[in-house]
């Protein structure tokens, strides 16, 4: 069965951090590029962060560059979100996106994603 599965959100006061990670189980990451994006309430959901699959380049969203980084450890299924100097406006939920490359090309799966809340 296929599943991403996001963990590591929860309370935080603002200048902290928080590392997210997402589980992938069903198939293998190595061939998916990987994506974080966020909702925060009435908002719509936005990109946060993007790796390819084989992790040599990655993206951020404005509002997050110097203070996020994304990684993906292929050994262990499993990409992670570090977030440092969080602040208010990073609350949200976070979701993981997996897109296949090459052989995989099209596939695309969510997770169901972690709340971070960021206190003033």
């Amino acid at each position: 069965q296929v599943q991403l599965v996001e963990s590591g959100g929860g309370l935080v006061q603002s200048g902290g951090s928080l590392r997210l990670s997402c589980a992938a189980s069903g198939f293998t990451i190595g061939s998916y590029a990987m994506t974080w994006y966020r909702q925060a309430p009435g908002k719509e959901r936005e990109l946060v962060a993007a790796i390819t699959s084989v992790g040599r380049s990655t993206n951020y969203a404005d509002s997050v560059k110097g203070r996020f980084t994304i990684s993906k450890d292929n050994a262990k299924n499993t990409a992670y979100l570090q977030m440092n100097s969080l602040k208010p406006e990073d609350t949200a939920v976070y979701y993981c996106n997996a897109v296949g490359d090459g052989y995989f090309y099209g596939m695309d799966y969510w997770g169901k994603g972690t709340l971070v809340t960021v206190s003033s």
